[in-house]
């Protein structure tokens, strides 16, 4: 089976560390965030990964060469510009069956084969990883209509809402949504695809996630990882 991942941005939330490294290439521990993600691939299956790079991609094609460290085969994408986060995968060749789609930078203990089973189980055109999350208000907020009347006040609610932890699963007929050579990020794609008619399917996972957007969340990451290595990398 093959698998995309995502490696071309540039990470600029977590300037100025990725200045100088990919963020895929970020340490977590005594590896790299995507190390890992290729491990956890490899025991789902995974034999081919292509990774879509631009951003300090001379740097990701000497550590990771051609995969053979990890008993994959990698090949790599170049982007000349800047195509979004679903925008590379009309370069990507050879995505005739159902292909995985990580972003590089994804830390999580979600269990990539059961994510698999459960895309084939509800038959969608798209399945899309989600966590739950929640925010807490620490105000009264307000409702209000139109002529300035107060409808509602709840006083600092908390919100739950679900987020995508950028892993998904596709169909190889996703291409024909994706023009290529033109930029198109995953929501964009999930819209064109809703307004198609197309099933696009959310799969819930409640276990570990780490968001890696920020300076905090890496620190945590890193030391999460430290805390439970043997689930991530089990011998």
């Amino acid at each position: 089976m093959q698998a995309v991942i995502l490696a071309g941005g540039k990470g600029t939330r977590l300037a100025p560390y990725t200045r100088v490294f990919p963020k895929p290439m970020m340490p977590i521990g005594d590896k790299t965030i995507l190390e890992i993600l290729l491990y956890q691939m490899k025991r789902a299956g995974i034999n081919h990964v292509a990774l879509t790079v631009g951003h300090l991609s001379g740097l990701m094609r000497a550590f990771f060469q051609d995969g053979s460290q990890y008993n994959l085969h990698i090949t790599y994408v170049q982007e000349s510009s800047p195509l979004g986060t679903a925008g590379p995968l009309a370069n990507v060749p050879g995505l005739t069956k159902t292909f995985l789609v990580s972003n590089g930078d994804v830390l999580t203990l979600l269990d990539i084969s059961d994510l698999l089973r459960f895309h084939r189980q509800n038959k969608g055109i798209c399945t899309i990883a989600m966590h739950q999350r929640q925010i807490k208000v620490d105000l009264g907020v307000i409702e209000q209509d139109g002529d300035y009347r107060i409808k509602g006040y709840i006083e600092k609610p908390t919100i739950d809402y679900k987020v995508s932890m950028g892993l998904y699963v596709f169909e190889p007929r996703i291409l024909d949504f994706i023009p290529a050579g033109y930029y198109l990020d995953f929501p964009d794609l999930i819209h064109k695809l809703l307004a198609a008619g197309e099933k696009v399917v959310g799969y819930p996972f409640d276990g570990y996630w780490q968001d890696l957007g920020r300076p905090d969340d890496y620190e945590q990451a890193a030391n999460d990882f430290e805390n439970m290595r043997s689930l991530f990398l089990p011998d």
